[in-house]
């Protein structure tokens, strides 16, 4: 199968790739200036398109029979999604694995669930055939806090006591690549969650563990933590992720005994434990220190 990914140089989209390309799917890669790539994965080809710029895109998604679509956190996030997936229809694209969010109610209002939207409405009107994925908080976000857990023994992401059910990259590229190669999954909508519940304290207490070190949670504060984000973010991102955060801190973003049925039946296998990432990550953190 010819796939092409939109999104593929990011944490999510490049393990997606990895995935696909160990199962030897032949696989495209669309990003704006393939030159700028550092790393580019063996075997994918690059190609150059810009979703801002539609005319950039003139026959780029006519050779290829599905499309793994992963839209970045942006201004322009739904109006980008929306043009792939008419070109993607123009074409003759005949399946669609997109990366969303979960939809819960209580979610609905944060700036980057609300963008993703109109983008399942055009999938779902598109006539092409679509699997949607809805992963929760990654593990890998964690790795923007490698210095606050090492150096200051701080876990700041603000995640709060309600809870997630945190997932790790690996299992939302391993579902990606089984939507995407084989049959039966279309016209759902996947869950992908972890099947431990994470508090700030408890993701706190699991690298406490791993480091041999004290590490408290911090992160309950979100004026402190919009404060500190701004200094390396967007100030339209930095309240985007507010937003997000105090629904998280109100709500958590948890799974239910359904979901995890109907997760089983894509990922075919058990989630990564969030035990496993923590010890595999602090050892690795360790060797580059």
């Amino acid at each position: 199968m010819n796939i092409l990914v939109i999104g593929g140089t990011g944490t999510v989209g490049s393990q997606v790739v990895s995935e696909l390309l160990k199962r030897k799917a032949t696989v495209s890669i669309l990003t704006r200036d393939p030159s700028k790539i550092t790393y580019k994965h063996l075997n994918s080809e690059w190609i150059q398109g810009d979703l801002e710029v539609p005319e950039s895109l003139a026959g780029t998604f006519d050779q290829f029979d599905a499309v793994f679509l992963l839209t970045s956190m942006s201004q322009t996030e739904t109006s980008q999604g929306v043009t792939a997936v008419k070109e993607a229809r123009k074409a003759g694209v005949r399946k669609i694995v997109y990366l969303s969010a979960p939809m819960y109610e209580s979610m609905l209002h944060i700036p980057h669930i609300k963008s993703k939207i109109g983008i399942e409405e055009e999938i779902k009107k598109s006539g092409i055939d679509y699997t949607i994925l809805r992963p929760n908080n990654f593990f890998q976000n964690d790795y923007w806090f490698r210095d606050a857990i090492l150096k200051e023994g701080v876990y700041p992401q603000p995640l709060g006591s309600v809870g997630l059910n945190r997932i790790d990259v690996g299992d939302i590229a391993y579902a990606a690549a089984n939507a995407l190669l084989f049959n039966g999954y279309e016209g759902i909508e996947y869950p992908i969650y972890g099947s431990q519940v994470l508090t700030g304290e408890a993701i706190a207490e699991t690298y406490s563990r791993h480091t041999g070190t004290t590490v408290r949670y911090i992160g309950d504060d979100l004026d402190s933590w919009y404060q500190q984000a701004i200094k390396t973010m967007p100030e339209w991102l930095a309240r985007d992720y507010c937003v997000m955060y105090e629904c998280f801190q109100r709500f958590g973003c948890l799974g239910t005994e359904q979901d995890f049925i109907l997760q089983k039946t894509l990922l075919q296998r058990e989630p990564r434990s969030f035990d496993d990432f923590v010890a595999d990550t602090v050892a690795r953190w360790k060797k580059q220190m």
